[in-house]
């Protein structure tokens, strides 16, 4: 049990020394939900060899089209085609990120942040075919290293627990708190308006054909934007295309991991850490961004994974959808 116990915690130590080690301040997940967490489809796996096969950074599950961010600060050097599938490579002091397949949005040359934009999720190319998957890696040197440690996130996964009598007396543990009855999302704006659905459209600002990865719900500028169920402020900040946005883990939700995004902000509410209620005021609608109005741009992920909004909203969201089809009338 000392030998597990100790083994857990030079874990926990070895991730905490490489992300402060390794250059920037901030370190993100460069898919998904920008607070996390992670949904790996493969993990990091090196070679006991340099020369030999192995798998040598980490698939996120990610739908072709969907955002690919830098996962720390630095400089692009390398946008483009590389063996026939887009890949771009930041350089952030002695670590690189590689990124592929990523349509590229970003040259060579570029200083890009935390969270910045540098490409979509390319459709051809993909590690997880045929399902698509963005293929993250990181390199110290020479070294490939796992990239998942360089996001502080990982370190938040591994808890030491308290030895208490239980496990000293391998008793069995008390059972698990009963699940909240209230498994289904709230409305984050009053009087619910869809004007843009989750699914395949044409950007009215760039015309692009791409994902659009959460729903549009009419607000005025000004108009106050709530939390759809109660968590933690887990992302806060600007985030180019999306303007200013604020992310809320709300840990499991009826046995799903759950996480939301509110976008196009006007200024926000809250402060990244805080916990928050359910239906709680968290910020201001408004047109930051890549915006063509004032408007809430909303999004959800379960596991990680990006979801049709609609689907976890009160009724399947039958209200905001009538609204919607009698606009089309």
């Amino acid at each position: 049990m000392a030998r597990a116990t100790g083994r857990v915690l030079a874990l926990a130590l070895a991730a905490s020394a490489l992300i402060a080690a390794r250059g920037p301040e901030q370190w993100e997940i460069p898919v998904g939900a920008p607070g996390g967490p992670a949904d790996i489809a493969q993990g990091f796996d090196p070679p006991d060899q340099p020369w030999q096969a192995g798998h040598r950074g980490v698939d996120l599950r990610a739908p072709g089209g969907s955002e690919v961010r830098a996962a720390g600060s630095g400089e692009v050097t390398y946008a483009g085609l590389l063996a026939g599938r887009g890949v771009v490579v930041v350089q952030h002091g002695d670590v690189r990120t590689t990124y592929e397949p990523v349509d590229p949005v970003v040259t060579v040359g570029s200083t890009v942040s935390a969270g910045e934009q540098i490409g979509v999720v390319a459709e051809i190319g993909s590690h997880c075919a045929p399902d698509s998957c963005l293929h993250w890696g990181a390199i110290d040197g020479d070294t490939y290293v796992d990239p998942l440690t360089l996001v502080d996130t990982v370190t938040r996964e591994i808890r030491l627990l308290p030895l208490g009598d239980r496990a000293l007396t391998e008793e069995p543990p008390p059972p698990p708190d009963p699940p909240s009855a209230d498994t289904t999302l709230g409305w984050p704006v009053a009087d619910p308006y869809v004007t843009s659905p989750y699914g395949m459209r044409t950007h009215p600002v760039t015309g692009e054909r791409k994902l659009h990865d959460g729903t549009d719900f009419r607000a005025a500028c000004g108009n106050p934007i709530r939390a759809s169920a109660a968590g933690e402020v887990s992302g806060l900040g600007n985030r180019g295309a999306y303007g200013l946005q604020i992310t809320i883990d709300h840990g499991s939700v009826g046995g799903t991991a759950l996480t939301t995004s509110y976008s196009h902000l006007s200024r926000f509410g809250v402060a990244h850490g805080q916990p928050v209620a359910k239906g709680e005021v968290i910020g201001w609608a408004g047109t930051t961004g890549l915006s063509t109005g004032c408007h809430l741009h909303f999004m959800v992920y379960t596991d990680g994974s990006l979801t049709d909004p609609m689907s976890q909203l009160p009724n399947n969201g039958t209200a905001a959808r009538k609204q919607t089809h009698a606009l089309g009338r």
